[in-house]
C-alpha cells in the first residue's frame, strides 16, 4: 500500500486575480489566453498599470502554481498527496506553505527556507471568461533535484509532473531526476503539457521527458497540435498514440477524450456560465488521477473530471472550495 496516490513537482506561485478587458490587454502588450514570463520590474510596473492607470484591482489572491491546484483538488477528494517546491523565506512564502498545509498536501517545505522573493502569478480575467496570465518564477525558478524528497516519491502511485518546468534549467533536472526514481521504483509518470507557449519554445525538453517514459498525459487541444502537428482531434489522437502510452485531451465546453491504451472514450462538457477558466486543467487532471487511484476507470474518471472542471470555470479562483467538492460527490 502506497502512503501517497499522487506525488507532484512544479512551481510554487501566489496568484493575484484582475478583472480586464481586451483593450488593457492590448495596451499592456499582453497576448491574450497565454502565460508569459516576466522579471520583478515587469512585475512591478504591471501592478502600476493596473492599479494606478486603470485602477483594476484584485478580486482575489490564493495559492497557485498549477500542479500545486492538481495536489490540492485531489487532496480535496482525498488522495493523500505530496508537493515538491521552492518558495521563500518571505510572507508569499509563509502563506502558501500554509495554504497547502489548510488543504491537507505534504510538502518538502519548512521553515528553513531560502532568502528570496517567492514567485507570484498575475491572472487577468476577461468578460469572455478567458485568463491572460503573467507569472514572475522568483525563488521557484531554482526548483532542483534537491527539493526532491525520494521515499515520499516512491512510495506514490503517481508522479505528477508539472509542464512549465521545462522553461527553467534546474526545474528540467527535477523533473528528470523525479522521472527516474519513478521509473525505477514502479511509480507511474504523468505529465501535463501545460501551456501552449511551452510548447513552442521548449519543445526539446518535452521531447525529452516523452522518450524517457509518460505513462500519461494531459493536454488540452491547442497543445496537442503543437507537439504533434495535427490538427483535428482526431488526428491528434492518433499521433499521440505513437508518443504514450494513455492520455487525455481537454477540449473546453465540448468535453474530453482519453485513451487508456485500448479503448478511446469521450465525455460531453458539462454546461456552465464560464467566468474564469484559471485552473481548468488543473483541476482535471487531479480530479482525473484521484478517480485512477480509487481503481475506477478513464471512461468514468474522464466524465467526474469535467463535472469538476466545468464547476471552476463557474467561478473566480483556480481552486474550489471543499463545501463545493463535497457537493459535487455526493
Amino acid at each position: 500500500m502506497k502512503q501517497y496516490d499522487i506525488y507532484g513537482i512544479g512551481n510554487a506561485l501566489v496568484d493575484t486575480e484582475y478583472k480586464v478587458d481586451d483593450a488593457f490587454l492590448d495596451h499592456a502588450k499582453l497576448t491574450k489566453g497565454i502565460m508569459t514570463l516576466i522579471e520583478e520590474e515587469d512585475r512591478k510596473r504591471l501592478i502600476r498599470l493596473l492599479e494606478h492607470d486603470y485602477e483594476h484591482f484584485a478580486v482575489k489572491q490564493a495559492g497557485g502554481g498549477s500542479a500545486a491546484n492538481t495536489m490540492v483538488i485531489a487532496s480535496q477528494l482525498g488522495s493523500p498527496a505530496f508537493y515538491s517546491c521552492k518558495v521563500a523565506a518571505d510572507s508569499a512564502g509563509d502563506f502558501f506553505v500554509k495554504d497547502l498545509s489548510d488543504a491537507g498536501v505534504d510538502t518538502n517545505l519548512n521553515d528553513d527556507r531560502e532568502q528570496g522573493a517567492t514567485g507570484q502569478c498575475i491572472s487577468m480575467v476577461t468578460p469572455d471568461a478567458e485568463r491572460t496570465m503573467t507569472t514572475c518564477l522568483g525563488i521557484t525558478n531554482f526548483l532542483s533535484p534537491h527539493e526532491l524528497n525520494r521515499e515520499a516519491l516512491k512510495n506514490s502511485s503517481y508522479l505528477y509532473i508539472e509542464g512549465y518546468l521545462v522553461s527553467s534549467t534546474t526545474g528540467f533536472h527535477a523533473a528528470l531526476k523525479a522521472q527516474e526514481i519513478a521509473r525505477t521504483s514502479d511509480v507511474l509518470i504523468s505529465l501535463t503539457l501545460s501551456d501552449p507557449a511551452m510548447i513552442e519554445n521548449f519543445r526539446a525538453n518535452y521531447n525529452q521527458l516523452l522518450s524517457h517514459g509518460v505513462d500519461l498525459l494531459f493536454c488540452n487541444h491547442d497543445e496537442a497540435r503543437l507537439l504533434t502537428g495535427a490538427e483535428s482531434v482526431e488526428d491528434c489522437v492518433a499521433a499521440l498514440k505513437k508518443i504514450c502510452r494513455t492520455f487525455v485531451i481537454t477540449c473546453g465546453k465540448a468535453g474530453s477524450v482519453a485513451f487508456d491504451g485500448r479503448v478511446l472514450t469521450t465525455a460531453t462538457g458539462v454546461p456552465a456560465k464560464a467566468v474564469d477558466t484559471t485552473g481548468a486543467g488543473d483541476i482535471f487532471a487531479g480530479t482525473f488521477l484521484h478517480c485512477l487511484c480509487r481503481g475506477l476507470g478513464f471512461s468514468e474518471a474522464n466524465e467526474l473530471a469535467n463535472k469538476f472542471a466545468s464547476k471552476v470555470v463557474s467561478c473566480f479562483g483556480a481552486r474550489l472550495p471543499q463545501e463545493e467538492v463535497d457537493s459535487l460527490i455526493k
